[in-house]
């Protein structure tokens, strides 16, 4: 597990000023709000059907690992509205696991109403807004020397927070410096994303940048060599790898990287499949790539 300090809110990523694809953006709040009145009624009425907006989810983290994720990142002190069941408050008090935090106690029935359909909330609710994000150079600069396990994980178009946060996971276990998505269109850093990383976006820095090239370009002048994943390349993972600080460049499961961020990677790789049947879920595929970027890099 890496050792990384929890750091996602230290900077704003620079806001898009282009047009961008006709999905309706998120909305996303600027930095993490205030606490919530003691006097916040916590049995909010059940929603309607289709009454729920996408920005709802992005108003909460649930679930064990990314309320507790939470709770321990120090940019969270202070804010946010944390509600668990009366078991789970028992737990939390008992371990010391609050770091500050005031705790209401809400039933479960409650807790499920606050939040979009499906989700699974263990009787941990935090009701805070989404991270920020770092700027590029506090992952990238100074770059790492040969050997010495430097990735960063750039996500060219990913919108589906279950696949994101699958990606967050495994960057941290493998130990990736941080990940860079496109501010417009990307997922915000916390309801089904904050699920399905179990606390990672907590811990690993998070860069949003306007424009993918223009980013590679910067990082290509701090020293790191950029890989793209592309199923018709040539090239195998294990022959484009090796122990230099690597840009690992992950594309939408339909259309795959873009051209222009293509033509800014200095190359292009696949994964072997030998079985036939060539389609992988993008997170597995970003889970393989990593474990090949730390054995090119321990094998130079």
């Amino acid at each position: 597990m890496s050792s990384k300090r929890e750091r996602n809110d230290r900077k704003k990523a620079e806001k898009p000023s282009f047009k961008g694809r006709s999905d309706k953006p998120r909305e996303r709040g600027r930095s993490p709000g205030p606490a919530a009145s003691p006097l916040s009624d916590s049995r909010e009425r059940p929603a309607r059907a289709g009454e729920r907006s996408r920005a709802d989810g992005d108003n909460f983290v649930w679930g064990r690992h990314p309320v507790l994720a939470a709770l321990a990142n120090p940019a969270r002190k202070g804010m946010g509205r944390l509600m668990a069941t009366a078991d789970r408050a028992e737990e939390l008090e008992r371990d010391r696991l609050t770091h500050g935090h005031r705790i209401e106690i809400v039933d479960g029935p409650a807790l499920t109403r606050m939040l979009p359909p499906g989700a699974v909330h263990q009787g941990l609710v935090f009701k805070v807004q989404p991270l920020e994000g770092v700027a590029l150079e506090d992952v990238a600069e100074p770059a790492p020397n040969p050997g010495e396990g430097g990735v960063i994980v750039m996500l060219d178009q990913l919108t589906d927070p279950q696949n994101v946060g699958a990606i967050f996971r495994s960057a941290l276990a493998f130990g990736a410096k941080g990940i860079v998505v496109q501010d417009r269109h990307s997922p915000a850093l916390a309801g089904a994303l904050a699920k399905a990383s179990a606390g990672a976006t907590e811990r690993l820095a998070c860069v949003r940048v306007t424009n993918l090239s223009r980013a590679l370009e910067r990082l290509a002048d701090l020293g790191w060599r950029a890989v793209g994943l592309d199923g018709s390349a040539e090239q195998t993972l294990e022959q484009a790898l090796d122990d230099r600080p690597t840009v690992l460049v992950m594309g939408s499961e339909g259309d795959g990287i873009r051209r222009l961020v293509a033509e800014h990677c200095d190359a292009l790789a696949r994964i072997p499949m030998p079985g036939g049947f060539e389609s992988l879920n993008v997170s597995n595929a970003a889970a393989i790539s990593l474990y090949e970027c730390a054995r090119a890099q321990r094998r130079g």
